[in-house]
Order: structure tokens, then sequence, then C-alpha cells
């Protein structure tokens, strides 16, 4: 969950739609929720090179190490966005 209840049919672009009138409260509360689900899914697998359960449609596997060095890079680049956002009200620049 929330993907499996989805219905992507009705709305195809529910991913990026689907917060737009949720509190922020209950927002950090769903990540929180995920970073620990993952944490603990994570935990449980010891080599990084074990694939994943699901391949992608061209039948490739993904590692867990290609799973979380794309997390990482997922996390920088949105970091990175905020920080233009931030710079571009207050001015501020640098780290």
């Amino acid at each position: 969950q929330p993907w499996q209840s989805v219905d992507w049919q009705a709305d195809q672009d529910w991913e990026w739609n689907s917060a737009a009138s949720d509190a922020p409260g209950e927002l950090f509360a769903l990540w929180q929720q995920s970073v620990t689900r993952a944490r603990r899914a994570t935990d449980q697998v010891a080599d990084l090179g074990t694939l994943a359960a699901r391949s992608w449609p061209d039948g490739q596997t993904p590692s867990l190490r290609w799973i979380l060095t794309h997390m990482i890079e997922e996390y920088a680049r949105h970091n990175g966005h905020a920080d233009l956002i931030r710079e571009s009200i207050d001015g501020s620049t640098g780290e």
C-alpha cells in the first residue's frame, strides 16, 4: 500500500496528485512509515547484490545496491530542487 489499491485506469497520474489535499503532518507520517518499512526490508538482506523480487519490463532485475544508490540520487536531486526554490525566495546561496 498505497500502490496496490490505486485505480490507475481512473487516474493515471495518481502519484502526482494524490497528496494535494493531505495535511503536511499526514504526509510526513506516511514518509516515516515508508522509511521504517524500507529499513526493515534492507536489514533482512545480507548481500547488496541480492536481486529484487520483481523485474523491469525489459526483463532486467535491479540489485539492492542499485535500488539504494538510485534512492540516494533521487533524494539528492530533490534536495537540490528545494535549495533552488529557497534561494529564489530568500536570495541566499551556499551550504
